[in-house]
């Protein structure tokens, strides 16, 4: 297995564009890979970048229907239809020029992070500008058109992986990517997430589920109340993900590093600082030495500060990928500081590390919902 790490980086990603208002921005990407290059993680003598062709309709329909690829594609290019039978619209997922083109990008980007790790040129690779984990076989949801993590995840499915452990630390439920493997019992999806049924998007990710007929216990969640801080969180994921994925004994992991579960993001609730992005790298990069041959597939996903925290959580994963999590400053460059601040019209941290944060009484609500998790997963 090599011991190099892969950037895939797409600056074609930037058409993945739901308008001024929206808030999935995609300067937010753009400002973590110039981050990347910033700290000098990009030069670094194991790190390989490289860029990725558009994901392949026979890639997009091994996880989406035909008629809701060739939805996508009539809608972006201006076409009249009822698009709101596929999930557009108005809100969440509006119609935006060249959306299936946008899309697919995106898609072959983790795709080609896949490849990559599977053909064993690199042992990890991330693609910021994928973990689009809320779209369904059939329709777009939460802001996401293809869903680029299951496309991967079909790809190494289809190209002799036997079994692959997804896990997703975004904010919200990964209930696409569960969803499409529902029933297939050589993928086992992991989702640690802010869960308030009927009031926070997108209202599933119970414990109690547990994957398909065909595919009982391949999946696992991880439903925490909002409110949860750094200790109880990073709790739940050293309690759950390593022994879990262990005894699945997958050939690939497969993760979702959305950060919208930081303090200040404008979209949810809970209470993390940087240090949780810092140690979970650290967690997941374990996992995927002690379990799955070393081989890492990571993309990015939510995250709302896209300016403050994004490029920030993503660079403290990707150096932690590339073996130089210790050799990073705390200090941003300083030229990176003027130019997020001048985009983002705001003054931006200067540091990767945060003040922590006090304790509050969801941190041992959380502690309980992890008990539980554990108990119904090794009783």
């Amino acid at each position: 297995m090599s011991g190099r790490t892969a950037l895939v980086l797409v600056p074609e990603a930037r058409i993945y564009d739901h308008g001024a208002q929206h808030p999935l921005r995609p300067d937010r990407v753009l400002l973590t890979w110039d981050l990347i290059k910033a700290t000098g993680l990009q030069a670094r003598p194991t790190v390989d970048v490289c860029g990725a062709a558009p994901a392949s309709r026979r890639d997009l329909e091994r996880v989406h229907t035909a008629a809701f690829i060739d939805a996508t594609e009539r809608a972006g290019h201006g076409e009249d239809g009822d698009w709101s039978a596929f999930g557009y619209g108005p809100g969440d997922n509006p119609i935006f020029a060249d959306m299936h083109e946008a899309g697919a990008i995106v898609a072959g980007a983790s795709v080609e992070a896949a490849k990559t790790v599977w053909h064993s040129r690199a042992a990890h690779a991330f693609n910021a500008a994928g973990g689009l984990h809320h779209a369904m076989p059939g329709r777009a949801s939460g802001f996401c058109v293809y869903d680029d993590p299951a496309v991967a995840i079909a790809w190494l499915l289809a190209n002799g992986a036997g079994r692959v452990a997804y896990v997703d630390v975004d904010v919200h439920h990964g209930d696409g990517v569960q969803a499409i493997f529902w029933d297939e019992p050589r993928v086992l999806t992991i989702s640690v997430h802010e869960y308030e049924p009927y009031l926070f998007f997108p209202g599933t990710g119970d414990l109690s589920e547990r994957g398909g007929p065909e595919a009982p216990g391949s999946a696992i969640n991880v439903p925490l109340p909002a409110g949860t801080g750094d200790d109880a969180w990073l709790d739940a994921l050293t309690t759950i993900v390593p022994r879990a994925v262990a005894d699945f004994a997958p050939d690939v992991l497969v993760t979702q590093l959305g950060c919208d579960t930081h303090a200040t993001d404008p979209l949810a609730q809970l209470r993390l600082t940087t240090r949780s992005y810092r140690d979970a790298a650290r967690v997941l990069h374990q996992v995927a030495h002690d379990a799955a041959y070393g081989r890492w597939v990571a993309t990015g996903g939510g995250g709302y500060q896209w300016a403050r925290v994004v490029p920030r959580a993503w660079t403290l994963s990707f150096a932690e990928m590339a073996h130089a999590a210790d050799e990073l400053a705390d200090e941003l460059p300083t030229a990176w500081v003027a130019r997020a601040t001048d985009r983002a019209g705001e003054p931006v941290p200067a540091t990767f590390s945060e003040p922590p944060l006090e304790p509050q009484p969801a941190d041992d609500e959380a502690r309980g919902v992890t008990a539980r998790v554990a108990d119904i997963l090794w009783p």
